[in-house]
């Protein structure tokens, strides 16, 4: 399996992008980097703080600019932050420098993962469920145009989606056998 391209995890927050992009980076002995992690470390401040001191797009320009400098990486696997579909210039650099699975789960199961986390800006308000709804509307199409594949984390264990993105991520690098129609049109 050493032989697939950059592995790259988008979806909402909570679906699970750093917990099984850490065991899937384990299971490929690759490296794993989550954007997030990687934009506090460069500076020195959480993500809530950057958000309240130079707003959603001052946040956003950091991670375009981390996300340029990560997905030049090779044999990585990497957990983006939810937003990071939300500009075009992203969106590309996850589709040409790797392949990229979705991380789907609904509202509900989001809202069970992420009531208590305070690192999270966009749903400190009264109405997160609102909040987590709205993003969805927006974000979901934008995560299902810019993904390879497309995988449930719902009622899941990690172990389990790692094993399912394993099998179909194989699938996509396998080349073309003698089984394929193209091969008998000689």
């Amino acid at each position: 399996m050493r032989s697939l391209p950059n592995l790259f995890l988008i979806g909402p927050m909570g679906a699970g992008k750093s917990t099984i992009g850490r065991l899937l980076a384990a299971e490929l002995q690759r490296e794993f980097l989550d954007s997030d992690h990687q934009i506090e470390g460069r500076c020195g401040a959480n993500i809530p703080w950057i958000f309240d001191v130079e707003g959603e797009q001052g946040f956003r320009d950091r991670e375009t600019a981390m996300l340029d400098e990560l997905t030049q990486r090779s044999e990585v696997v990497m957990a983006t932050g939810g937003g990071a579909v939300m500009r075009e210039v992203n969106r590309q650099l996850l589709r040409e420098r790797g392949t990229v699975i979705y991380l789907a789960t609904t509202v509900e199961q989001q809202i069970r993962r992420t009531s208590r986390d305070r690192n999270r800006p966009l749903l400190q308000n009264a109405n997160p469920e609102q909040v987590l709804r709205e993003l969805f509307a927006i974000r979901d199409p934008l995560y299902r145009a810019t993904a390879d594949v497309v995988v449930r984390t719902d009622r899941r264990g990690p172990r389990s989606v790692v094993g399912d993105i394993l099998r179909r991520v194989s699938r996509l690098a396998e080349p073309l056998g003698d089984s394929s129609p193209l091969s008998h049109q000689r």
